[in-house]
């Protein structure tokens, strides 16, 4: 039985998926099995798998003639899988050598680690792709089980080719589901509602790429909208065990928060009103529901807040405020984004 089984999906990536084959051959962690899923596709793809499988016996492809989507890849793998530790790749991505041996030693000195993910470079331009970049380094700040259970609902905090984790959680929680959402944002937040308790090696391990083809960018299920719809059935049910008959108020009483808002009242919860900054504001309605400053915020033994304030800095600054006042993280306040 190999150590770690590498789960790699591919589609029409002619010109990425020889380097990613390669930096997962290279691994320091030898003993692993390379199970490649070439989902239907229609370029030079296979061959060069056959021909990267000729060099190294560890990588075997499978797959279907037809394209059936990323999902019922991923699954296939899975089935497919003999370890019972799994490790995501995608096709346009590198890993670094260690990258496999640093995270098998994680899952063994943390028995009840469930997943271990790693930091990432940008493979991008900088000044081009500056939400991707800044994306990045905000997911590379959240790097302790806690920074990754209390951001959450800010945005995916893990990045999907970089994760490990053990096969028993799709047995015990459910894999990869196909539906009108992220498939890996869903199954984070499935499995962190479960209790998972999710690591980082606090070292840059993956070359996260960002070509014009990569899925996040073309497909509905990862527009910013299916992200909030995602998030939103999680998010109430969290609110309804935090809640425990304490009002909920929402951060922000501008248009984002109060369109966001309405996912949670479609999850049946009940929203009391608004904190905004603007003293403009504060005493007028937003909605049919009241905006009061920040002054005027309950006591947390009273109320629930939940920030939607997208701004880095400005949820910081929320987030400080809150706790000033006595508000805990995760608590008595929840950060959104």
């Amino acid at each position: 039985m190999p150590d770690v089984s590498v789960l790699m999906p591919v589609y029409n990536a002619e010109s990425t998926v020889a380097k990613a084959l390669h930096s997962i051959s290279s691994q320091t962690l030898r003993d692993i099995e390379i199970l490649v899923w070439n989902d239907g596709s229609t370029d030079g793809t296979a061959k060069i798998i056959e021909q990267a499988a000729k060099a190294d016996s560890r990588i075997r492809m499978l797959g279907t003639l037809a394209n059936q989507g990323i999902v019922a890849s991923l699954n296939g793998l899975i089935a497919a899988a003999t370890s019972p530790l799994l490790a995501r790749m995608d096709a346009d991505d590198e890993m670094h050598p260690e990258r496999l041996a640093r995270q098998l030693q994680v899952m063994q000195e943390n028995p009840q680690c469930g997943l271990v993910s790693c930091l990432v470079t940008h493979g991008g331009h900088a000044d081009t792709q500056q939400g991707y970049a800044a994306y990045i380094e905000w997911l590379n700040a959240q790097q302790t089980p806690e920074q990754i259970r209390l951001s959450r609902f800010v945005e995916s905090p893990l990045a999907h080719p970089s994760v490990m984790y053990r096969a028993e959680l799709v047995h015990t929680h459910g894999g990869y589901r196909e539906g009108n959402f992220p498939e890996d944002y869903e199954l984070w937040l499935r499995w962190l509602e479960a209790g998972v308790e999710m690591h980082k090696v606090p070292q840059f391990l993956l070359q996260w790429n960002d070509p014009p083809t990569r899925l996040s960018r073309n497909d509905k299920r990862y527009a910013a909208n299916a992200f909030h719809q995602t998030k939103a059935a999680f998010l109430a049910r969290e609110l309804s065990r935090l809640a425990n008959h304490r009002e909920i108020w929402l951060c922000g009483a501008g248009r984002i928060t109060r369109k966001r808002s309405n996912f949670l009242r479609n999850e049946g919860i009940h929203i009391t009103g608004y904190i905004d900054v603007n003293p403009a504001l504060a005493g007028k309605t937003a909605g049919n529901l009241p905006v009061i400053s920040p002054a005027q915020i309950h006591e947390p033994e009273n109320c629930v807040v939940v920030s939607y304030i997208t701004n880095r800095g400005a949820r910081t600054e929320i987030a400080e405020m809150l706790s000033s006042r006595g508000f805990i993280n995760g608590r008595d306040f929840i950060l959104a984004g």
